[in-house]
């Protein structure tokens, strides 16, 4: 039998990027994943903390000529409620950064990291599935499809909802819906999008636009299930004149492209993140909509926290409750930021008056209020760093008085 000191099951993004910051970090790394298939159409934007991760781990370089930035985003409050949110535009510059993030195609991500794990001398690569798994307090053994056995120290379950791993430590779920589904597509447009990321606030959930390079565009388009699912059907000439439509033309003439995918809008959170010899990241753990770019840049600070656990003392051995203390590690940031995003998304579609003033009344401060906006901001992009912040920002503004 083979043996490791961590196997990642799973070869999505985050499974993929696990591997190898784990394997840099100085651990000897089984990727039990099949190779990823190259038609995924989608698009992520990764906030500043997750490209300085990919900085550190030498793959941005190779990534940005694909990426477009984010200097700036607009919350624009489409609906036709009586009580309506000003418009609202959080840009960069104003937290001394050039871009909030950026944005890009997940394939050429894909194709990045297919090529630095099978250049990396710590990963061993099983392209097979993971059939069976057995974990005790001394190690953790998994056949695969093809009959073959290895044995980890350590494994990381990056393997989605239906996690293999998951289901064999014995860790429950709690699932959720929405009455909504969120069509995702990619289009051209006539006009430069200046990389400002729009997002509209429908009575139905957001309808959000991420800049791409050149004159193109993401969407991510959360509407009434009914409604996506004629609208799926659409000759796209019809559907980019209902985009343009919904984006006042803001981009001028748009063309969508082909491949738009329509799935219902579901959450999950699992009741641990980790015990023992195991660890959950990604979708094995939590899964909510894909509102405020959070999901990936939420499961690169699930593989940040995992790398200082299991490489901080790569020349010993992964201690034994190495799980429990990721758990403690990753708990408090997501349910923080899983309570957020439902409690956004389920702000939008409430016709209950008190909720739609609290929610116009917040974006009211936060046009009204620079600093306020500044440790948003900040804190959207890293947890906590909006908070350290508070501080800083002070002694600036009495330095202002002052002078």
């Amino acid at each position: 039998m083979k043996t490791f000191e961590v196997a990642v099951i799973g070869g999505g993004l985050a499974g993929m990027i696990a591997a190898i910051a784990l394997a840099r970090g100085g651990r000897d790394v089984a990727l039990v994943a099949p190779v990823a298939p190259k038609e995924d159409q989608r698009t992520t934007a990764l906030m500043d903390q997750s490209i300085r991760l990919l900085d550190r781990l030498a793959l941005w370089e190779k990534l940005r000529p694909a990426t477009a930035p984010l200097t700036s985003m607009r919350i624009v409050d489409g609906t036709d409620r009586l009580l309506r949110a000003p418009t609202t535009t959080f840009r960069a510059a104003e937290v001394g950064l050039n871009a909030f993030g950026y944005n890009f195609p997940n394939k050429v991500l894909i194709d990045i990291l297919e090529e630095a794990a099978a250049g990396e001398g710590n990963i061993t690569r099983f392209p097979e599935m993971a059939e069976s798994i057995e974990i005790s307090s001394e190690a953790v053994s998994i056949t695969l499809a093809n009959g073959e056995t290895l044995s980890a120290d350590f494994a990381v379950g990056a393997d989605g909802r239906g996690s293999k791993l998951r289901e064999t430590s014995g860790i429950g779920v709690r699932n959720w819906s929405y009455p909504q589904s969120a069509m995702v597509l990619n289009f051209a447009h006539s006009l430069p999008h200046q990389n400002i990321s729009t997002e509209f606030h429908t009575k139905h959930g957001p309808f959000t636009q991420v800049p791409l390079p050149g004159n193109r565009s993401s969407l991510v388009w959360v509407q009434d299930p009914t409604e996506a699912t004629s609208r799926i059907e659409l000759p796209l000439a019809e559907l980019g004149a209902l985009v343009e439509a919904r984006m006042q033309s803001m981009l001028g003439k748009v063309s969508v492209e082909e491949g738009v995918q329509v799935w219902p809008l579901s959450g999950m959170m699992a009741h641990r993140f980790g015990k023992g010899r195991i660890a959950l990241i990604g979708e094995a753990a939590h899964i909510f909509p894909p509102i405020g770019a959070q999901g990936l840049n939420l499961s690169l600070r699930d593989v940040m926290a995992l790398a200082e656990i299991l490489c901080d003392r790569a020349e010993l051995p992964v201690p034994a409750d190495a799980g429990d203390s990721f758990d403690r590690r990753r708990r408090a940031d997501i349910m923080t930021r899983t309570a957020s995003v439902d409690l956004l998304n389920r702000s939008l579609l409430s016709d209950f008056l008190p909720v739609q003033m609290l929610r116009a009344a917040g974006l009211h401060i936060l046009s009204a209020i620079p600093p306020l906006r500044g440790i948003v901001m900040r804190e959207g992009i890293e947890p906590g760093r909006g908070l350290r912040d508070i501080p800083a920002a002070l002694r600036e503004k009495l330095k202002r008085k002052k002078a």
